[in-house]
């Protein structure tokens, strides 16, 4: 540094971005995670075959994996690459809504529940303690056979509906101390609309707790919908996922005589979760003033 020079001061979103690409795990997760939303998205329209497409030559059923199929084939000749980038397609777009949905209700919800106080909070409170105690994952498996005429997209909301319930009360427990700050008081006498504060105010001060959240929330997603499609309770015929695929490999002698019906779609279902979960860690590091990478910065 030159005489007479100043330091720049450091923002707060400079020190996270340091924070985060310091961080052991964050560039494999950013990595892996941009591979995979490039093979589901854009290698389909690169390949020769599409899930539905048959092999004509039928000597091609069920053979393991090949020049003409990297991944191999089904039993009746669908090209299993195909498929699974089908079913990872499926899989990222259900996360990343669902996960986008049920952090904006909690956000909502807890924000105004801890805001406002008072009678609205004690029956937002008893209504999501009611919705924690709901078996969750069996609601969900009895209603989705009923809206499967919906898509992929209407799971991806219901699995959103019975996912904010935790963040909610956290965010919940942030309002209800944010709301005594001096600048929370100030607006309030100078008569600024309740939704602007919560909207300028509030949320603002939760959008680490809220990113980091939202971030984790997707791997969870994903592991849900693919339980439920396991089941046959999410995803349903001829639509494909990473769950009917599995679910579809493990059936019967297949597990062992076939193993690469279960394994590619295993493969990139677990590396779709570690790379989201890499990425959420980082987040959680790098928003952490008091975390290692933070007292290296």
């Amino acid at each position: 540094m030159t005489a007479g020079s100043v330091a720049r001061p450091v923002s707060r979103g400079q020190l996270v971005r340091r924070r985060f690409w310091r961080h052991p795990l964050a560039k494999v997760g950013v990595v892996s995670l941009c591979a995979l939303v490039v093979a589901a998205f854009v290698l389909p329209l690169l390949l020769p075959w599409q899930p539905s497409d048959l092999d004509s030559d039928y000597s091609q059923s069920l053979v393991g994996p090949n020049a003409s199929h990297p991944f191999g084939t089904d039993q009746i000749g669908h090209d299993l690459l195909a498929q699974t980038l089908s079913g990872l397609q499926k899989s990222l777009v259900i996360g990343f809504v669902a996960a986008t949905v049920s952090t904006a209700i909690a956000a909502t919800v807890g924000s105004i529940a801890g805001y406002f106080g008072g009678w609205s909070d004690r029956a937002i409170a008893i209504a999501i303690d009611l919705l924690l105690v709901i078996p969750s994952f069996l609601i969900i498996a009895i209603i989705s056979p009923s809206v499967s005429s919906g898509g992929f997209i209407v799971l991806a909301m219901l699995l959103a509906l019975f996912n904010w319930m935790i963040t909610a009360r956290v965010v919940r427990g942030l309002a209800l101390t944010l709301r005594e700050r001096e600048y929370i008081e100030a607006a309030k006498y100078m008569g600024v609309p309740s939704r602007t504060i919560i909207l300028r105010h509030l949320l603002p001060n939760m959008a680490s707790l809220l990113i980091i959240d939202a971030t984790l929330t997707v791997g969870g997603t994903i592991l849900a919908e693919t339980g439920l499609t396991y089941f046959g309770f999410g995803v349903q015929p001829p639509e494909v996922s990473l769950g009917t695929l599995i679910a579809a490999g493990t059936s019967g002698a297949s597990l062992t005589t076939s193993p690469w019906l279960w394994f590619f779609p295993g493969a990139l279902l677990v590396l779709t979760v570690l790379s989201v979960n890499f990425i959420g860690d980082a987040l959680r590091d790098a928003f952490d003033g008091g975390s290692r990478q933070g007292g290296a910065s």
